[in-house]
C-alpha cells in the first residue's frame, strides 16, 4: 500500500469523530493512536519474550529493565500484559486499560504521548462514546515494520500533519519540508565527504534546529545507509511544535536513535542542547516569521555574551528571524581543528539583500563571507514548498572548506530544474525530479563557471566581490550670494557647512578604490562635494538575481513592423469577408 494510500486509510477515522470534534481537532486523536499502533506493532514479536523476561527477573530480585531492553531488541519496551487489542477485551473498561497500557512504556515513549495530551483526548473520547470504536479501528491497522517501512512511515506521518495543518488553517510548511528538497541539501551536504563517509565503523553527528517531524534527520540517515551500511549517524533535533515533535521522537526511537538527543522548545530562546556541536547540520527555518515573542532572551543573549553567544554578529530586524537560526547554527559548528563542520539551511530571499551597511543582517553576511564561512548558494524553483510559492535558496556553509573553494563562493541557478507535480500540494505544484537532483549536485561538486543554452547556471565569486562601502558625499551649503558658508567656531572652524537637503550616498565596491571612484562618479558632476569618511560603512549582499541575468536585445524595429503589417493585412482580409 502507498503512504497516500495508508494516510488516507488511518484519516478515514475522522468519519468517527464527526460531529463530536472539529474537523480542526481531528489530528489530536488521529496522530497519537497512529503512532501507539506503530510501537503496538513494533513490539508484537517480542512481547511474550519480553514479560517472560520480566518475570523471571523480578523473581531474582534484579531490576528488570535493562534485560527487557534487550529482549525486545528496541531502545524502549511495554512491561504490561496488554496490548492494543488485548485493551479491546474489556469493553467496561477500554479508559482505565489503555491508560495503563501507554503508562507501562519506557519513559522516552510516555513523553512522547504526554506532548500529544494523549490521556486528555482518551477522556474526552470516553466521554463522548467514541473511546472503544477509535480503539477498534486502530488494533485493525497493520504497521509493522514488515508491512510499512520505517521510510514510508514518515511519508505517513507527514501526509497527516499535512491534512492536519490544512484543516487547522496552519502552515504545512512549518512541520515539514518536501523530501527531494531534503535529498538534494543531503546530497550538498555529504558529496564532498565520500571517501571519509564510506570508511567501515564510521559515526558522524546531524543536528536540525527546527527538526518537524524528523524528516531531514531521516533522510539523511537513509542517505549514509544506503551508501554506507556500515557508517552511523547520531541524530539530534529541537521542535517547537509539541505533536511534531512527538512524532519526531516516535520516529527516532524506532530507529534506534537515543531519543534524549530530541528536545521540545525554541531554539532560540531556550536552546536545549546548548554544549553540543555537530558534523552536519540541516534546517528549514520559518520563512519570514517574526521573532518579536523572543525579542528580550535574544537581545540579552547578543549584549551580554557578544561573539562567545550565538548572535555576536548583529541581529535581523524583529519582522524576519530566519538568520537568527543560521548564526544559532554557525555557533553549534565543530571547530576546524576538530575536524570542522558542514551545514544546510534553506532561506527566502530576503536574506541575500535585505539591509543597507552597517544594519543587523549585512553584518551578519559580512561575518559569514569574511570568515569564508559561504561555499554555495542554490536558487531553488518557485512553488517548490507546501506553505508558499515565493523563491527559495539553500545556503552550503561550511568552516572546512576544500582548497579549491577557499575564498571562493559558488552560486548555482537551479530555478529551471524543476517538473511538475501530478497534483499540487498547497503551494506545491512543482518537484526536483532524482535527474534534477543529480545535475544539481555534479555542479555543486564540480565547483567551475557552467553554462546552459548561453545562459549561466553557475558562477563562481570572491568573498569581497559581494562587499560594498557605502560614502556619504557632502555639499556646501551656500548664502543668498551663492557663497559657500563655512563654520565659524569649533574643529570644523573655516571648513564649509554641509548641507543635508544635498547628502547623498553611493556604493562602492570593495574590490575599488574609493578615491578613484569618487573622482570619477561624483566630482564631474559635483565639483564641490567631499567625502565625510566618519561616516563610512561596510555592508554586504548577495545580489543573486543580478550575476544571472543576461541581455535580451529587442528584436529590430523592421522585424517588429513587418509582423504589425502581416497582423494588419489579415484583419483586413477578414473584415473584407464579412462585408461581401
Amino acid at each position: 500500500m502507498s503512504s497516500a494510500s495508508l494516510s488516507a486509510l488511518l484519516w478515514s477515522v475522522a468519519d468517527l469523530l464527526r460531529g463530536d470534534y472539529k474537523q480542526s481537532e481531528y489530528g489530536r486523536v488521529i496522530l497519537p493512536f497512529t503512532v501507539l499502533r506503530r510501537l503496538d506493532c513494533v513490539l508484537e514479536p517480542t512481547k511474550a519474550a519480553v514479560l517472560e523476561e520480566k518475570e523471571k527477573r523480578e523473581k531474582a530480585g534484579l531490576n528488570p529493565e535493562p534485560f527487557l531492553i534487550q529482549k525486545s531488541g528496541q531502545h524502549f519496551v511495554n512491561t504490561s500484559p496488554m496490548d492494543l487489542r488485548k485493551v479491546l477485551g474489556d469493553a467496561d473498561h477500554v479508559r482505565e486499560n489503555l491508560l495503563a497500557y501507554v503508562r507501562a512504556f519506557s519513559p522516552a515513549v510516555r513523553d512522547i504521548f504526554d506532548a500529544f495530551d494523549f490521556a486528555g483526548q482518551v477522556e474526552r473520547l470516553d466521554k463522548a462514546k467514541l473511546l472503544y470504536l477509535v480503539t477498534q479501528k486502530f488494533a485493525n491497522f497493520d504497521l509493522h515494520p514488515d508491512a510499512v517501512s520505517n521510510a514510508q512511515m514518515g511519508l505517513v506521518f507527514e501526509e497527516l500533519i499535512r491534512r492536519f495543518a490544512e484543516l487547522s488553517n496552519e502552515t504545512a510548511g512549518e512541520h515539514f519540508t518536501p523530501r527531494e528538497v531534503i535529498r538534494l541539501m543531503v546530497n550538498l551536504l555529504f558529496i564532498e565527504d565520500d571517501d571519509a563517509l564510506n570508511r567501515p565503523g564510521v559515526v558522524r553527528t546531524l543536528y536540525d534546529p527546527t527538526a518537524g517531524t524528523g524528516g531531514m534527520l531521516s533522510v539523511a540517515d537513509e542517505y549514509l545507509t544506503e551508501h554506507n551500511p556500515g557508517a552511523r549517524l547520531v541524530m539530534f533535533g529541537q521542535e517547537l511544535n509539541p505533536e511534531s515533535y512527538a512524532i519526531c521522537k516516535a520516529d527516532m526511537l524506532i530507529k534506534g536513535q537515543d531519543v534524549s538527543n530530541i528536545v521540545l522548545g525554541n531554539t532560540l530562546s531556550n536552546d536545549g542542547l546548548p554544549e553540543k556541536r555537530f558534523d552536519y547540520m540541516l534546517s528549514n527555518p520559518p520563512f519570514g516569521v517574526e521573532w518579536k515573542k523572543i525579542e528580550t532572551e535574544v537581545r540579552r543573549e547578543a549584549k551580554q555574551k557578544g561573539f562567545s553567544g550565538r548572535f555576536g554578529p548583529g541581529l535581523p530586524r524583529v519582522s524576519d528571524g530566519s538568520l537568527l537560526f543560521l548564526l544559532h547554527l554557525i555557533s553549534k559548528m565543530r571547530p576546524a581543528q576538530q575536524g570542522g563542520s558542514r551545514f544546510g539551511i534553506v532561506l527566502n530571499g530576503s536574506p541575500l539583500f535585505t539591509g543597507g551597511a552597517g544594519s543587523g543582517e549585512s553584518e551578519i553576511r559580512r561575518y559569514v563571507l569574511e570568515n569564508d564561512l559561504m561555499e554555495a548558494i542554490v536558487a531553488l524553483p518557485t512553488d517548490m514548498f507546501y506553505n508558499t510559492g515565493i523563491a527559495t535558496y539553500v545556503w552550503i556553509l561550511s568552516n572546512r572548506k576544500p582548497q579549491n573553494r577557499r575564498g571562493i563562493v559558488q552560486l548555482i541557478d537551479a530555478s529551471g530544474m524543476w517538473q511538475k507535480m501530478r497534483k499540487s500540494l498547497g503551494s506545491k505544484r512543482k518537484e526536483l525530479s532524482p535527474a534534477h537532483i543529480e545535475a544539481i549536485t555534479r555542479l555543486f561538486g564540480g565547483c567551475e563557471e557552467t553554462e546552459r543554452d548561453g545562459v549561466p547556471i553557475s558562477r563562481l565569486f570572491r568573498n569581497e566581490d559581494f562587499g560594498y562601502r557605502t560614502i556619504t558625499i557632502e555639499r556646501p551649503q551656500r548664502d543668498e550670494k551663492g557663497e559657500i558658508v563655512r563654520a565659524a567656531k569649533g574643529k570644523a572652524k573655516g571648513q564649509p557647512v554641509p548641507d543635508s537637503d544635498l547628502r547623498d550616498t553611493e556604493n562602492v565596491p570593495l574590490s575599488e578604490d574609493v578615491e578613484t571612484y569618487f573622482r570619477r562618479e561624483v566630482l564631474p558632476h559635483a565639483p564641490d562635494a567631499w567625502i565625510d569618511h566618519d561616516k563610512t560603512r561596510v555592508g554586504y549582499e548577495i545580489p543573486f538575481n543580478r550575476h544571472f541575468y543576461v541581455f535580451k536585445p529587442p528584436r529590430p524595429l523592421a522585424e517588429i513592423d513587418a509582423e504589425l503589417k502581416g497582423v494588419t493585412d489579415r484583419i483586413v482580409a477578414m473584415i473584407g469577408e464579412l462585408s461581401q
